[in-house]
């Protein structure tokens, strides 16, 4: 069976942000992998979320170095491969 390889999906969130619990739990139904940075204790993240996208809300989501800002589903599909 070969391994699809999977993308490099950052996300930039907040414990209290809905659309970002709402993210968190779209990637764990899709067994996608990410890293979740919690920019409310790293200030240092949040700088350097906002450097990269200009955004100071959340979710930012980082999917191979591509910016997807919020929960957009069908951006995240595209950027995945996934239908």
């Amino acid at each position: 069976m070969t391994e699809i390889k999977q993308s490099k999906v950052i996300m930039f969130s907040t414990p209290t942000c809905s659309f970002c619990n709402v993210a968190k739990r779209y990637f764990r139904e899709k067994n996608i992998r990410f890293t979740d940075i919690d920019v409310s204790r790293d200030s240092q993240a949040a700088a350097d979320m906002q450097r990269k996208t200009g955004q100071t809300g959340v979710p930012v989501i980082m999917i191979n170095n591509r910016p997807v800002i919020g929960f957009d589903k069908p951006k995240i599909n595209q950027l995945l491969g996934i239908k």
